[in-house]
């Protein structure tokens, strides 16, 4: 059998157990509603509201089937179990119940049982309905948004300016103190050997003498 075939047949099966399902829980609905309906009348509430005995039991049922349904992951699907699997016990333990009851009244105690159900069914329903809300209002409530990942940013060859000089002060050379020339003592003086002696030099011109001159005194 090829992969079309498979596929065929898998829809086929699909739409047939779905077909079935409806079928055999629409037959059960029925005969559960008549049968709790008849226990209703036979627990002393009057025959023109008995018919909301069933709506009240089936009602709360199907109620806890979707919430389990909805929220299967939510923390809130175990208040759903537990309201499906007693709502369950109910329906069941009031069939059979009609059936050993078989058209008597009810004692008292089992019309109390009776009675208390419908209370019971409204406050597991309200409290089932705001499971419900709060758990539509945190789903649609917006995600935080993801912290951007930073990646690390490639180096980029900058040309970093370079650090300027800083001026270093050279210290000033200390002043060298110059000698001091030391006095020359006269005793150490002494003549050069073998200097020439300098003769005075005479002048070529003849010297001329001074004739006296007669200055006239008084004329």
């Amino acid at each position: 059998m090829n992969t079309a075939d498979q596929s065929a047949g898998m829809r086929l099966a699909r739409w047939s157990a779905v077909v079935i399902i409806i079928a055999v829980g629409a037959a059960a609905f029925r005969l559960s509603f008549a049968t709790l309906k008849d226990l209703a009348v036979l627990a002393h509430i009057p025959a023109r509201d008995a018919w909301l005995f069933p709506l009240i039991v089936d009602g709360t049922i199907l109620l806890a089937t979707f919430g389990v349904l909805v929220l299967a992951n939510a923390p809130e699907r175990r208040f759903f179990v537990t309201v499906l699997v007693i709502g369950s016990v109910v329906s069941v333990a009031g069939n059979s119940l009609h059936a050993v009851a078989a058209g008597r009244e009810l004692p008292w105690w089992a019309s109390a049982l009776v009675a208390a159900i419908a209370p019971i069914s409204l406050l597991a329903d309200t409290h089932g309905l705001a499971l419900l809300i709060r758990a539509a209002q945190r789903d649609s409530a917006p995600e935080p948004a993801p912290a951007p990942v930073v990646e690390p940013a490639t180096e980029q060859a900058t040309a970093e300016p370079e650090p300027e000089p800083v001026p270093v002060s050279v210290p000033e050379p200390a002043p060298v103190p110059l000698p001091v020339p030391e006095p020359v003592r006269v005793a150490e003086l002494r003549p050069v050997p073998d200097a020439p002696v300098q003769l005075p030099v005479r002048s070529s011109r003849p010297v001329q003498t001074m004739l006296p001159i007669a200055v006239p005194v008084g004329g």
